[in-house]
């Protein structure tokens, strides 16, 4: 080998291996991604693998290049919550992932420098989770599904569908932060439909029947359910409750009306796990949550299921019904 060889050989080798070096470190990076939730049913497997399907789109392989730490509070341990959003910190994973905008309070307290991202909140703005949508501020980002927006609208469906009903019950979550406020909004929007509003605070099953029991004693003619993990642990008490009550009910998502329901209307929440995924890759990126303005649905769902319209002894107007994105018949 001729020495002018062996000199190019080298500087090759000086200006490459780094390179390559590099390249491998960054290869072998696995990043940790913290869940938290308090939902333990099905609806929930299906929207986690829709987040993880999100990931898998972008790359990211669980046991290759990131590692996700499910931390979940069971139904009535909420008090757990604290503790496990700490047990996230501890192991220092590069971005929490939140299940609910009731959960953001949560990691903010356990960190104000990990990223947190919610998959949905009803109105992050109002409940202080971000400084404004354009420009969240700090260290939490994510998507809006527009819950408290959208209310009003469910009681328009709802007098649509059953004009009769002037006493109109709404079940929600005692303890959601943001239940208060759309109630508000509700019985705000209900004189010019001539409706009066019963609300329904519930903390758990036994409350659940004892609602239902009061509804029919108070003649109410129809049922605003609100969206909470509470309200979707116990999806099938109400479903079935609604229907022995013949009680004309519109949920927030369509996953209770695939279960039974009456009617929903709301934002596709599978599409918003599998969104958030995007969140997550922008941050494991540098983006910093700050940066990235909460995303908002731009599409919404109505969904009939006429089977429970028959169970109930209800005929929904062909008007209505042509409006719907979906009809389980």
């Amino acid at each position: 080998m001729s020495r002018k060889v062996f000199v190019l050989i080298c500087l090759l080798l000086t200006v490459f291996l780094p390179t390559v070096s590099l390249s491998a470190q960054q290869a072998k990076k696995v990043y940790r991604i913290g869940y938290l939730t308090t939902r333990s049913d099905a609806s929930e497997n299906h929207r986690f693998a829709a987040f993880q399907e999100g990931l898998q789109e972008l790359g990211y392989l669980e046991g290759k290049n990131i590692v996700i730490e499910v931390r979940r509070a069971a139904p009535g341990q909420r008090e757990r919550l604290g503790d496990l959003a700490a047990e996230l910190v501890r192991l220092k994973v590069d971005v929490i992932v939140v299940s609910s905008g009731s959960l953001v309070r949560v990691a903010k307290e356990a960190t104000t420098t990990i990223p947190i991202v919610f998959t949905v909140h009803a109105d992050p703005v109002a409940d202080g989770a971000v400084a404004s949508l354009a420009r969240p501020g700090g260290n939490v980002t994510g998507l809006s599904d527009l819950h408290s927006v959208l209310v009003t609208k469910r009681l328009e469906l709802l007098k649509e569908v059953v004009p009769s009903a002037s006493r109109v019950a709404v079940l929600l979550d005692a303890a959601f932060p943001t239940h208060s406020r759309q109630l508000k909004d509700i019985q705000a929007a209900a004189p010019p439909f001539g409706a009066t509003v019963l609300p329904f605070p519930v903390t758990g099953r036994e409350d659940i029947d004892r609602a239902f029991t009061t509804m029919r004693k108070e003649r109410a003619g129809g049922l605003i359910v609100l969206g909470a993990p509470l309200i979707a642990n116990h999806r099938p008490q109400i479903v079935a409750l609604a229907a022995k009550s013949r009680l004309p009910a519109v949920f927030v998502t369509s996953e209770n009306v695939d279960a039974g329901g009456l009617m929903s209307y709301g934002a596709n929440l599978i599409e918003l796990w599998r969104r958030a995924a995007t969140y997550v890759d922008k941050i494991l990126k540098g983006t910093k949550p700050a940066d990235l303005p909460v995303e908002q649905p731009i599409k919404f769902e109505f969904v009939v299921n006429l089977k429970a319209a028959k169970q109930i002894g209800l005929t929904i107007p062909p008007n209505v019904l042509a409006r719907a994105d979906k009809v389980i018949k």
